[in-house]
């Protein structure tokens, strides 16, 4: 089922009210609450368990609205914007005075965006504000890319839940920090590296950490319920066959180099051959070998080129030291 008009006034009506609502966008469903309702953007960290100096991203209707949103607009903010918006990158720039610190972590800087989904954007227009969401789930787990996911790890604690199918990209969006002369990628993710560095005429650098806090830099994010474990796509095999042998519950990530070769394992998803592909599964592969009882999970990273970046970058942090460690 996806969203209908009086779905999108629903929910408009439920982000008036204070209220919490999951909505689509083309990277991942959201966890939207009215930016500007430091209450509403409070109730949207405990839901989700996430520690309040994590900033949120504020979603608006379009890129006319930016200059209400920050302090000022630099010239490569204002070119990045036009061409990539709505789409799945985010601007990191300097807060305005409408944006309540609790959606920025209690930061000077806000992390703005225009998603690519028409359900996201309805809801933005019917609302009139702008939408502070992260991802619809537990903190640090794997994100939602289907309404089924968020009603299955969130259910009642969300108001409302605007369902838009499937969630084209897969991944989040990608996290520029355009407040300084030099930008630089603080998250990989649906807008790529090169798409970038070709608009800007200029290489930038990618930052696994920064003094500018954003979402998805804690060391273990994105994680499934099962242990992720990295090697060489060559290795994959040999060593999920030796963890099914100490008697772990084994979910294999298959390299496509490796389509249909036997495994003596749990469970195995094979891997696309497409990076757009492989981005757009990769959340509900570590789901489903959740579901299907796996305690282990073996993967190798994509070449970390074009969407195979933000890929790489969400699995070593699903395989990131785990609180408990």
């Amino acid at each position: 089922m996806t969203a209908v008009t009086s779905d999108i006034e629903k929910a408009a009506g439920v982000l008036r009210a204070g209220g919490l609502v999951a909505f689509p966008t083309e990277t991942v469903y959201g966890l939207g609450a009215n930016a500007e309702d430091s209450a509403a953007v409070a109730r949207v960290f405990q839901v989700k368990g996430r520690p309040p100096s994590h900033p949120l991203i504020v979603h608006i209707g379009g890129g006319e609205h930016l200059g209400d949103w920050t302090e000022d607009v630099p010239a490569t903010a204002r070119l990045l914007a036009e061409r990539f918006w709505p789409g799945p990158l985010t601007l990191v720039l300097r807060r305005g005075r409408r944006v309540p610190l609790e959606a920025t972590g209690g930061l000077e800087t806000v992390a703005l965006r225009v998603p690519a989904h028409p359900v996201a954007l309805a809801l933005l227009s019917a609302f009139g504000g702008g939408v502070a969401a992260p991802s619809a789930n537990r903190f640090g787990s794997v994100s939602p890319t289907t309404a089924s996911h968020v009603r299955a790890e969130l259910g009642d604690a969300v108001d409302f839940v605007l369902d838009g199918g499937p969630c084209a990209v897969g991944v989040e969006s990608t996290i520029v920090d355009a407040t300084g002369e030099v930008p630089s990628v603080l998250r990989p993710g649906g807008v790529t590296r090169e798409d970038l560095e070709a608009v800007l005429g200029r290489s930038l650098a990618v930052h696994s950490t920064s003094h500018v806090r954003v979402p998805g830099q804690h060391p273990s994010h994105y994680a499934p319920r099962a242990r992720v474990v990295l090697v060489e796509p060559e290795k994959v095999v040999a060593e999920a066959e030796f963890a099914q042998e100490l008697g772990h519950q084994v979910g294999v990530l298959l390299p496509p180099t490796f389509a249909g070769a036997p495994v003596k394992a749990h469970a195995v998803v094979a891997v696309p051959g497409s990076t757009t592909a492989y981005a757009r599964g990769l959340y509900g592969f570590l789901r489903e070998l959740d579901q299907r009882g796996c305690d282990l999970i073996v993967a190798s990273l994509p070449v970390e080129e074009g969407l195979g970046l933000a890929i790489a970058n969400r699995l070593r942090r699903a395989a990131g030291p785990r609180p408990s460690d």
